[in-house]
């Protein structure tokens, strides 16, 4: 740990063990600024046993979880900078930092940094997998962004972190990943204390294998964006430093899209079924659409059959440079369900 009297910032990072949370805090480990930096992270009751591999590398274990609000303020009232990466639609634990971030400004007069997790599911429409979309968002068009409902998933969530920053006591940066790709692999996943997967395509992979035959929501017309792991967690760092340095935008200004590349969720689930019928885990290498009983079973399953659309240029102008693209996805599909198969036992 650092020193106190060589800390030049305290850090608070919640979502520490999670797929983005951990490879983002992977890299905040190996950075420039680590070394003077007092990094206290959240850690689930379930993980405690774990907290020495965090001490190990320096990080001050708290013991918690998003629904000890109190824990959460306290820690927030000591930090120059915010992580959150735990919930994208935590309103409480969202409200219960920037009560701590709201006190640590009426202490000492600084605006603290809060950097937010969201998603492109905010974009996201009622398609079914039945049509496209000819929308297409921008992160620099503040006013197309703004026309953005309440209601819209995560939004609640962005607008409360948004008016904080607009109150002037905290500078707000909200970052919005798309699909995220690709096994992780950092010296978290390495040490045993990071889940390595992400949500979307190991659940398409999931259910298919379950069902015997790789499947699609509708016709899998719409579209996504998406992202490798690797290049957003680089795009979290990118707003960091720059965060730092007073360059980035923040508030209204302070949406951060993040892609590389856009996909039909048809073209996924067809590359699914081509694998899983060499691993002969399919009865044919074509995917066919779920029915009503699979969405009675697991009603997240119409969510991928959203269309969700944008382009990160925000991002860009600071000097995040993506390095994997579209191609890459479907080239993670069969390492993803090779791991699905291991360690869950189909």
């Amino acid at each position: 740990m650092a020193d106190m009297a060589t800390t030049d910032r305290r850090i608070f990072f919640t979502g520490t063990t999670g797929y983005v949370g951990g490879s983002i805090l992977s890299r905040l480990i190996d950075h420039p600024t680590y070394k003077s930096s007092e990094v206290s992270v959240l850690i689930r009751p379930s993980k405690k046993d774990k907290s020495s591999v965090f001490e190990s590398l320096g990080l001050k274990p708290v013991i918690g979880t998003n629904h000890d609000l109190e824990l959460l303020t306290e820690q927030a009232s000591q930090a120059d900078v915010v992580f959150s990466c735990a919930d994208a639609d935590d309103l409480s634990a969202a409200e219960a930092v920037l009560k701590g971030l709201k006190q640590r400004h009426e202490r000492t007069g600084t605006q603290p940094i809060l950097i937010h997790t969201s998603g492109t599911g905010v974009l996201t429409d009622n398609a079914k997998g039945l049509h496209s979309s000819d929308i297409i968002y921008d992160d620099l068009n503040l006013d197309q962004i703004a026309s953005l409902p309440p209601t819209q998933l995560h939004r609640n969530v962005d607008l409360t972190i948004q008016e904080a920053d607009k109150e002037g006591y905290i500078r707000s940066y909200i970052i919005l990943p798309s699909t995220i790709y690709s096994l992780a692999e950092t010296k978290l996943v390495e040490l045993g204390v990071q889940n390595p997967r992400s949500l979307q395509i190991p659940m398409l992979i999931r259910e298919g294998i379950r069902r015997g035959q790789a499947k699609v929501v509708g016709e899998g017309k719409n579209r996504w964006p998406n992202v490798h792991i690797d290049d957003i967690a680089d795009l979290f760092i990118v707003v960091y430093e720059n965060a730092l340095s007073g360059k980035a935008g923040h508030g209204r200004d302070g949406y951060y899209f993040g892609e590389n590349g856009e996909h039909r969720l048809y073209d996924v689930a067809k590359e699914i079924a081509k694998v899983m019928h060499e691993l002969g885990k399919s009865k044919t290498a074509e995917p066919e659409p779920f029915t009503g009983k699979d969405y009675e079973q697991n009603e997240e399953l119409l969510y991928l059959g959203t269309n969700s659309r944008c382009r990160a240029h925000r991002g860009r102008l600071l000097g995040w440079n993506p390095k994997h693209t579209t191609e890459d996805l479907f080239k993670s599909i069969g390492p993803e369900m090779e791991y699905l198969i291991k360690h869950e036992g189909f």
